[in-house]
């Protein structure tokens, strides 16, 4: 998983509410591996029509909008099933941050697990920025997660909560496998020291 502290970049405006796992990626991907590239599947059946051509002016594929890495939604983003993949496939896309007024609750947890940064912000917040990027399409934003703010192209900063642990591991490009790996020495210190206190049966301490 790649470190993240800081993007500032374009952000692509996403406007409705409720967005759910199956839009993000649809579930006849699900039973594809890991290794496939999910980003070529987000969004699948908005994006494209029946015969497999481009949905004209959905804003993924806008110019604008090609290299962003912030998505700024609606309420809900993320809700419906606990797929991972849907967060598999916004990552694999290039995206690292959405921004929105709350979350899917597993969606949220998946996303942190996996390099991508859910950002609450209010939703006049979001509003504001919806409205700035729809206006002038390409505009960027900025987030810092050392700080844990948001900064619109107005230079108005936004601070924003995130959980201790998973801010750690996002800094530094941890997954919670690669965390414990990294606790190994203190695991096994911590046991040695277990085992010298410990009475052993027919011995005295």
């Amino acid at each position: 998983m790649k470190p993240f502290e800081f993007l500032d970049c374009a952000a692509v405006p996403f406007p409705q509410a409720n967005v759910d796992t199956d839009q993000i990626l649809p579930a006849r991907y699900l039973q594809k591996p890991r290794s496939d590239d999910f980003g070529a599947y987000l969004f699948r059946d908005l994006r494209l029509r029946k015969d497999g051509s481009l949905e004209p002016g959905f804003v993924l594929d806008q110019a604008p909008y090609r290299d962003a890495r912030i998505l700024v939604a609606q309420r809900n983003f993320g809700c419906g099933s606990s797929r991972e993949h849907a967060v598999w496939a916004l990552y694999d896309h290039g995206f690292r941050a959405v921004i929105a007024p709350s979350f899917g609750d597993i969606f949220a947890s998946n996303a942190l697990k996996n390099g991508l940064l859910p950002v609450v912000l209010p939703e006049a917040a979001v509003a504001e920025l919806l409205q700035s990027l729809e206006a002038k399409p390409g505009t960027r934003v900025k987030v810092d997660l050392v700080t844990q703010t948001v900064v619109a192209s107005n230079s108005v900063t936004h601070e924003f909560p995130v959980d201790p642990f998973a801010k750690h591991c996002l800094i530094n490009g941890l997954d919670e496998l690669d965390y414990t790996l990294s606790q190994v020495q203190q695991v096994v210190e911590f046991e040695r020291r277990r085992e010298a206190t410990t009475t052993r049966p027919g011995r005295p301490r």
